[in-house]
């Protein structure tokens, strides 16, 4: 079990451009980022991608969240193996 602290540290040190951008080409669009949803066929970019709020959003299907919940959801890991993913990406202590 991973500890709530460890947890917010790791949370805090991942980016959302950067973790989405892993899996889903980015353009820039102001302050924020825009792709093409990987959750469902999109015909324009509809996936928001916010740093300074630090989550993604489809305006078209409705899927989001933050790098946790992205990695769990696109790359179909379990809560500790995101966790461990972002941990050795940005070398975050677990």
């Amino acid at each position: 079990m991973i500890d709530e602290q460890t947890i917010e540290k790791i949370k805090a040190a991942a980016d959302i451009v950067d973790v989405v951008g892993q899996f889903v080409p980015l353009k820039r669009l102001g302050a924020n980022y825009v792709g093409f949803c990987p959750f469902h066929k999109d015909d324009s970019p509809s996936l928001y991608v916010s740093r300074s709020h630090g989550i993604c959003k489809c305006f078209a299907c409705g899927e989001g969240g933050n790098a946790i919940t992205f990695l769990m959801k696109h790359q179909q890991m379990s809560f500790e193996q995101a966790i461990q993913w972002l941990a050795e990406r940005y070398k975050t202590a677990l």
